[in-house]
C-alpha cells in the first residue's frame, strides 16, 4: 500500500470547495495532485484558491496523464454516472457524491464495476459515519430487536430558495470559500429532481444503512410548488422483509426555526428506536423494558463532512473498510427512481424490479 494517497477531485463546485478539497488538504496521508471540471473558469478558480497546480477540463485526459490512487467525484447529479464509470474502469478507489446516480440501472452498473475491478466506491453520505447511526446499525444487525415492521423517516430542510435558483440565502450558513451552487438545483437537466435527489437521499441512505433493508415497491406523490423540481415528497415503501416505511421530505423550512429536521423511527418486534439526527439524540427501547440512551453528540461528531474523503484515504493507505458502500447508494437510487416514476403517474405503485426490465 502507498504511504500517501494520490487523489484527484472531479468537479470544483460548492461542495468540493467547501468540504472535499479542504478535507484532503488537511489529511497528512493525502496528496491532492489534480482538479478537473468541464468548466475551465471554475477549475482554475478553485486551483488558484487551493494552490493546486494541475487542472483538466477532460476526465479522460486526466486519467491518462496522472498517476492516481483515487478520486473524489462531486459533479452535477446527472453527470455522476459518466464521471464515475471511467474512474472505476481504471481501477481507482472513489468517493461519489450522493445521489449515487439518477437511475437504478446506472447505480447497479457502478456497483458491479467496483466489485469487478476491486475498487472501493464510497458514497458521500456523512451521516453514515455518525456514532449514533453506527450503534443503531449494530443493534439491528445483532437481531436483538427482532424483525423490523415499520419505519417513519422524515427530513425537512430550508432549501426552497435553491430550487428557485437563488443560493444567496445560504451565504451565512456555508460561507462559500470559492463558489456557491448557483442555480444548479433549480435545473432538472443537471440535477434530476429537487428534494428527493438533494435532500431525501440523505435520510433514505441513512435508513437503508442502519437497517440493511432494500426497497421492493414504492408509491409516491410530489409537489413542485412554484419551481421546476420537487419540493415536497411523500412516499410509502415496502421493504424486502415485508416492512413498510413512510418517507417524507420537505424543503420549505424558513428562517426563525431550525435549518433542518431529520427523525428516523424504527419499530421492531422486540423494541424500537428513535433517532433525532439533527438534535443529535438517539434512544433504543428494548422489549425487556430497558432503555439505552445514547450519549449526546457534538455537531462535529454528528455531521462529519470530511469523513468520505478521509475514508477514501484510509482505504488506500491502510486498507480500511468502506464505511458507506455502493450498495447503500444503489438501493437508495432504486427507491428514488421508483418514487419519481410513481409520482409522475399519479402515485401508482412501482415495483423496483420493473426498473430493470429494459435490461433483461
Amino acid at each position: 500500500m502507498p504511504d500517501t494517497a494520490r487523489i484527484a477531485v472531479i468537479g470544483t463546485g460548492w461542495w468540493s470547495t467547501t468540504a472535499h478539497i479542504p478535507a484532503l488538504q488537511a489529511n497528512p496521508d493525502a496528496d491532492l495532485v489534480a482538479l478537473a471540471d468541464i468548466r475551465a473558469d471554475a477549475v482554475e478558480k478553485a486551483a488558484k484558491h487551493f494552490g493546486v497546480e494541475r487542472t483538466y477540463t477532460d476526465v479522460h485526459e486526466m486519467l491518462a496523464r496522472e498517476r492516481l490512487d483515487g478520486v473524489v467525484i462531486a459533479v452535477w447529479h446527472a453527470a455522476h454516472y459518466e464521471a464515475a464509470r471511467p474512474c472505476l474502469e481504471h481501477g481507482l478507489h472513489a468517493v461519489l457524491e450522493k445521489p449515487m446516480t439518477l437511475f437504478a440501472t446506472h447505480a447497479r452498473h457502478l456497483t458491479e464495476l467496483s466489485r469487478a475491478n476491486g475498487c472501493q466506491l464510497i458514497i458521500g453520505y456523512p451521516w453514515n459515519y455518525n456514532p449514533h447511526v453506527l450503534r443503531v446499525k449494530e443493534v439491528i444487525g445483532s437481531g436483538r430487536l427482532g424483525e423490523i415492521r415499520y419505519i417513519n423517516n422524515m427530513f425537512a430542510s430550508g432549501v426552497i430558495s435553491l430550487y428557485r435558483g437563488d443560493d444567496s440565502v445560504h451565504d451565512n450558513l456555508y460561507q462559500y470559500p470559492v463558489t456557491g451552487p448557483g442555480d444548479v438545483y433549480s435545473d432538472p437537466v443537471r440535477s434530476g429532481g429537487g428534494q428527493g435527489h438533494l435532500q431525501a437521499t440523505h435520510s433514505i441512505g441513512l435508513m437503508l444503512h442502519m437497517t440493511g433493508l432494500r426497497p421492493v415497491s414504492v408509491m409516491a406523490l410530489m409537489d413542485n410548488l412554484d419551481t421546476r423540481v420537487d419540493v415536497v415528497d411523500a412516499m410509502i415503501v415496502q421493504m424486502d422483509n415485508g416492512a413498510l416505511a413512510n418517507v417524507g421530505s420537505s424543503g420549505t423550512l424558513h428562517a426563525g426555526g431550525p435549518e433542518q429536521e431529520m427523525v428516523v423511527q424504527i419499530y421492531c418486534d422486540q423494541g424500537w428506536i428513535k433517532a433525532d439526527i439533527i438534535e443529535r439524540s438517539c434512544t433504543i427501547y428494548y422489549a425487556d423494558g430497558s432503555v439505552e440512551e445514547l450519549p449526546p453528540l457534538t455537531e462535529e461528531q454528528s455531521y462529519l463532512s470530511s469523513a468520505p474523503a478521509d475514508n477514501l484515504v484510509d482505504v488506500i493507505v491502510r486498507g480500511a473498510p468502506n464505511q458507506s458502500p455502493p450498495e447503500v447508494g444503489w438501493h437508495t437510487v432504486e427507491l428514488l427512481d421508483a418514487a419519481y416514476r410513481s409520482a409522475a403517474d399519479e402515485g401508482r405503485r412501482v415495483q423496483v424490479n420493473s426498473l430493470y426490465e429494459a435490461d433483461s
